[in-house]
């Protein structure tokens, strides 16, 4: 009896913990819950960092939404639904904007990692349908949508700070344009 007991308290902690996500249908509807979808594979993976992780996608098809061909996906670190992301696991991945140029991967979207050996597609018994069929789905309810150029490559460095040998240089330039000015400005405009 009281090994019974003990069997039924670790089933129920056990079960506390288990990701417990509400299951979706693959339809239009549920499309629209997101701002992003497509698919791809990741090419690098930063670990948590202040809770959150983020990995770079090399997109191959995008279906909804606007993404530079290589696109940061931030992603919560732990829970129960926590799952690790290696470089060059390929998703699909469906998910809202977090900031301008990355979304937030939330872990009870319909976002699904391919897996090479079918009988270890656990998702296929969740949602009902293989990966296979869900990009058929997404590419002929949504079709491919072109991947944006990435055009803020020459702005990345935009705040950072002069060093102090700079800073005094632009400091002396504008203090000697300033009495350039003041001088030409009263031998020309002499006011009597």
């Amino acid at each position: 009896m009281r090994t019974f007991f003990l069997q039924l308290f670790f089933i129920i902690s056990a079960s506390a913990f288990a990701c417990d996500c509400p299951l979706t249908n693959l339809s239009i509807e549920e499309c629209n819950k997101y701002e992003l979808i497509f698919r791809g594979k990741i090419t690098s993976v930063k670990m948590c960092n202040n809770n959150f992780g983020e990995a770079l996608f090399s997109i191959d098809e995008l279906y909804k939404g606007n993404a530079t061909k290589e696109f940061k996906v931030l992603f919560e670190c732990g829970g129960a639904c926590f799952q690790k992301l290696n470089i060059g696991d390929e998703w699909i991945i469906y998910s809202n904007y977090k900031q301008l140029n990355n979304v937030l991967l939330d872990w009870c979207s319909r976002s699904r990692k391919f897996f090479q050996n079918p009988k270890e597609d656990f998702y296929t018994v969740l949602y009902g349908n293989d990966y296979f069929d869900e990009t058929k789905f997404l590419q002929k309810e949504l079709g491919n949508h072109r991947v944006l150029e990435d055009v803020n490559k020459g702005a990345k460095n935009r705040n950072i700070r002069p060093t102090t040998t700079q800073t005094i240089i632009i400091l002396l330039i504008s203090i000697a344009c300033i009495v350039l000015f003041y001088f030409l400005f009263n031998k020309f405009f002499k006011l009597k």
